[in-house]
């Protein structure tokens, strides 16, 4: 029988999600993979945020100010009548 169930290691211990469904004091073979930890939604971009302060300048300032203003400038052309 090949079945995937997941757990947590405590120590030598494997407490698993459910009942695996074998009899008590059966030998069995585990492979252990590890799983990614998850993250909350946003949490990578609050680890980064910032990361350029250091080489951040006025001149990246105005770049940003620059298309700022074009975004805000009404793009829309008149339709003639």
């Amino acid at each position: 029988m090949v079945k995937t169930i997941r757990g947590r290691i405590h120590g030598k211990t494997v407490e698993l999600n459910e009942d695996f469904g074998v009899c008590d004091g059966e030998q069995v073979e585990i492979t252990i993979r590890t799983l990614p930890q998850p993250t909350n939604w946003g949490e990578g971009l609050l680890r980064c945020a910032g990361a350029m302060a250091p080489h951040w300048n006025e001149e990246d300032d105005r770049i940003l100010d620059e298309i700022h203003q074009d975004r805000k400038q009404d793009t829309r052309r008149e339709i003639p009548e």
